[in-house]
Formats: C-alpha cells, sequence, structure tokens
C-alpha cells in the first residue's frame, strides 16, 4: 500500500471523528465584526492553535495584531519543517477562524451556534452540518486540518515532509484589518513562501468540483445623509425641508442606467476585458442560470445585470454595486410620525482585476458630493477594500492541485472565477509578490453570510482527501 493510500484510509476511517471535531469548533461564536464576541474569538484561535499542535505541527503561536483602529483579533501562525531531500515548494495555507454575525436569528432553523447534522433530502442538499461559519472558513479550513492528521498519523508528519507554513486569521470578515500591518511584520518569515493556498471558494457543484483562479475585489463604504439637527414632526415639516430618507433614495437610485451599468464616472476606467477565450470556456461549463436562480426562490426571469453579458461573466469578470442595507427614520411597531434628522446606507462595489479599491472609493464619495440634496451634508465612511486576483492557470503547483483533485474525486476540476472577495490573495501577492490557489469545496446554496449556512459531509470529505493527495503530489514534485 503507498503512503497516499494508506493517509486517505485513516481519513475515511475516521469521518465521524472528523465532523464532531468541526461541531466542537463551530460552537464557538467568532463573530470578528462584533466586540461582544471578542473573548469567544480568541478562544476560537485558541482551539485552531491546539488542533495544529495536535497533528504536529512544529511551531504554532497565536500572534496578536494591531492597526491604525487598534487591537485586532490574533492570527494562529504554524508551521511545518520539511523533512531532508524535500525539494517542492514552501506553500501557505490561509483560512480564517472568525464568522459572519448571524442575524437575523429568527430565519435559523436551529440556533446558529448548536451547530446540527441534517440528513440528505432527496433531490436537494446531502447530509449536511447546519451552523454558522460551517462552509465559511471553519469547515473548509478543518478539510486541511484533518488531512494533515492523517499524514501525521501514517508518516509521523503533518505534511508528510513537505514545506508548509499556516496563518489563520480572525478578522475575515470584518475586513481583515490587520493583517496588512502583521504581513509586514512577518514579511521576512512569509516572504519565504513560494505559492499559497486557500479553501474558502466552491466547486461548480455537487459533482463537478472545481479550482478557482480568480476572484473579485471589495470596496466597502458607509454613507450617512443629514439634514436637520434633531427628528422632525412629518406634519409640520413635510415639505418644508429635506426628508434623509427620500433624498438618500433618489441619490442611490442614480447608481444605475438602463442598462444597469454603474454610472461613476471613471469606474470602469480599469476593468480588464474578458478574453473571448474565457468566455467560450464559461459558456461550456455545465452551469444552468434558471436552475441556480430556482434554489434561490426566483425565476429565470430574475436572470438580470449589466447589459451584453451572461450570468457568469457579470459574476466572475465584470464589477458591480450594490447597496447592502439602508435605515433611518422610525422602523418600530406602529405609527410615528417623523423625518428623520439622517439616513444612512452601506453600498459596497465588486471589482475585477485591475480596479484599485481605494480608487473606487474615492470616485463614488466624489460622485455623492456631486449630488449632495440641497440642504443636506455628507458623512462617508470608507470600511475596507481589497485588490481581486486572476492568477496563472499553467503553475507547477495549480496543476499538482488538480491531479490531486482528480485523483480524490475522479472528476477533472473545472477552471472557474468566483464572484466573492478574498483580500488576502490580493494582499500576498502586493506584499510577497506570490500568487494563490483557491481550491475550496463549498457549493451555491450553502447559504453562506445567510441564515442555515451549511456545509455538506460529501463535500467536507471530498475536501480532506484532495488536500491530503495535494500534499502527495508536491511532495513528489
Amino acid at each position: 500500500m503507498s503512503r497516499a493510500q494508506d493517509v486517505i484510509n485513516r481519513i475515511n476511517k475516521d469521518q465521524q471523528n472528523a465532523v464532531q471535531r468541526l461541531i466542537d469548533w463551530l460552537r464557538i461564536p467568532s463573530i470578528s465584526t462584533d466586540p461582544a464576541f471578542k473573548s469567544d474569538v480568541r478562544r476560537a484561535a485558541q482551539w485552531c492553535a491546539d488542533q495544529l499542535r495536535e497533528v504536529g505541527f512544529d511551531t504554532v503561536e497565536i500572534k496578536e495584531t494591531r492597526s491604525e483602529h487598534g487591537e485586532g483579533h490574533p492570527i494562529v501562525l504554524a508551521t511545518a519543517s520539511p523533512l531532508p531531500g524535500y525539494k517542492g515548494p514552501h506553500v501557505l495555507f490561509y483560512g480564517h477562524y472568525d464568522v459572519q454575525p448571524a442575524d437575523p436569528l429568527e430565519l435559523w432553523e436551529s440556533p446558529p451556534f448548536e451547530p446540527v447534522i441534517k440528513p440528505a433530502v432527496d433531490g436537494g442538499p446531502g447530509e449536511r452540518v447546519v451552523a454558522r461559519g460551517a462552509v465559511d472558513d471553519k469547515g473548509q479550513v478543518m478539510m486541511f486540518i484533518e488531512a494533515c492528521r492523517a499524514w501525521k498519523a501514517a508518516t509521523g508528519h503533518p505534511t508528510g515532509g513537505a514545506r508548509f507554513t499556516v496563518l489563520i486569521e480572525g478578522e475575515e470578515e470584518s475586513g481583515s484589518v490587520s493583517l496588512k500591518s502583521f504581513v509586514e511584520e512577518h514579511h521576512a518569515q512569509l516572504k519565504q513562501c513560494d505559492v499559497c493556498l486557500i479553501s474558502d471558494t466552491g466547486m461548480l457543484g455537487r459533482e463537478q468540483p472545481a479550482i478557482t483562479y480568480g476572484v473579485r475585489g471589495l470596496a466597502y463604504t458607509e454613507v450617512t445623509l443629514h439634514a436637520a439637527n434633531q427628528d422632525l414632526h412629518s406634519g409640520l415639516w413635510g415639505g418644508r425641508c429635506p426628508n434623509p430618507i427620500s433624498e438618500l433614495t433618489k441619490v442611490l437610485s442614480q447608481l444605475w442606467d438602463k442598462d444597469r451599468r454603474v454610472t461613476i464616472p471613471g469606474f470602469y476606467d480599469d476593468v480588464r476585458p474578458l478574453s473571448q477565450k474565457e468566455r467560450d470556456a464559461w459558456a461550456a461549463l455545465p452551469f444552468s442560470a434558471a436552475e441556480a436562480l430556482s434554489k434561490i426562490g426566483l425565476g429565470p426571469e430574475a436572470d438580470v445585470g449589466e447589459a451584453g453579458f451572461t450570468t457568469l461573466e457579470r459574476e466572475w469578470g465584470r464589477p458591480t454595486a450594490e447597496i447592502n442595507g439602508i435605515w433611518g427614520g422610525y422602523i418600530g411597531k406602529g405609527a410615528k410620525t417623523v423625518i428623520p434628522a439622517h439616513a444612512s446606507a452601506k453600498v459596497s462595489f465588486r471589482l475585477v482585476a485591475d480596479q484599485d479599491p481605494a480608487k473606487i472609493t474615492s470616485l463614488f464619495f466624489e460622485w455623492l458630493r456631486a449630488r449632495t440634496p440641497a440642504g443636506c451634508r455628507w458623512d462617508l465612511n470608507d470600511h475596507h477594500g481589497g485588490f481581486g486576483v486572476t492568477v496563472p492557470t499553467d503553475s507547477p503547483t495549480l496543476a499538482a492541485a488538480s491531479r490531486a483533485i482528480k485523483a480524490a474525486t475522479g472528476i477533472e476540476p473545472a477552471m472557474i472565477k468566483s464572484g466573492g472577495s478574498i483580500p488576502v490573495a490580493g494582499l500576498l501577492k502586493d506584499q510577497l509578490g506570490i500568487d494563490t490557489i483557491f481550491m475550496g469545496f463549498g457549493l451555491a446554496d450553502d447559504r453562506v453570510h445567510s441564515p442555515n449556512e451549511k456545509f455538506e459531509i460529501n463535500c467536507m470529505m471530498m475536501g480532506t482527501r484532495s488536500h491530503a493527495l495535494f500534499i502527495d503530489e508536491i511532495t513528489r514534485q
């Protein structure tokens, strides 16, 4: 029996225990954006560090972080030294242990931090773990940890002799605000890495694994429009002065033209055009826009977006503007006739390769100022941003990942992009000069960032075996 087959056998036999370990981690409400959960975020970091020690990493440290915003959440940093004779790449594995807020709680079928295993549904999802963070990203980090556990049991070394550095952060869901300064502080150590492996993306379908070779960037803002210095009686003041809610919605409604193109001047200046080769390759993928829409309760007529591009082209290769939240005035029960003093919105932009998030935010704020309603003023807040990334598809390490997935699943992985954003990839490229391989096993219906988030156990095990065989591939390079 080869050592790789020994590792796979151990993974298969330990499935029940692996799922239970994931459940233990999911019970920790590591919501990074809410200060009320600060101690829980640290507890989740400690849990991760304990697991890495248990599976045999040489050094495992919980590193404190800081940014211009003050003290941040800790980063778990671990290393596995190579065995003599190893000549493959030094791989940086990146993931995050923090999670999104669970709101709205009333839409969860079970408490978000009390994980449950639900049975497979005919024609629907398979057996799955339901909890906040199940697929994003604790479950996907656990695929790597469980692969290392099996390698440690089979060979005595967590990565089969390969050289790995592991960086698991606790602020990905709140903008990774401390990560840049951390990378700068640890530049000499991290610069030794040759490539980054991230498991925070998805597959094309349950029967179609994929490697993601590009993700979009992000610019995230919050804007507030102020008018009077107090809430006003709408009977006495309605029609006499600006209503910030009305004025804000009128301004934001101008963000798109009739073709659903963003109207901010200069917004598309740096957009990298889609090549015909890329468009042809995406068109050949086994993807149905109507089927995808039906899974979220929408009909085919809901396939809307920028004119002239298909669904996949809009998601993977075109930038967007979205209003993520809007509020102001009275939203309690019953009636209160009030004109509010201010109204707010969270507005984000998904960006493609070559677009600069700082530039886009600046253009947006300039656009807003040019449309300031009479008698009003803006409060404009740049929350965070990150660059989009497109990585080479012909690298030896990506080829190793492709072979590993095919060996683990029996299926050639599709080459896809993602509409989501993973800012660390752009940061690592900029600061360290290394490319990222996105090898994720989530599904489109995993309800990422939504109530009833799930991770299907078959996907978790498929990913664990793929990570184990990726380790085998690079040790033989």
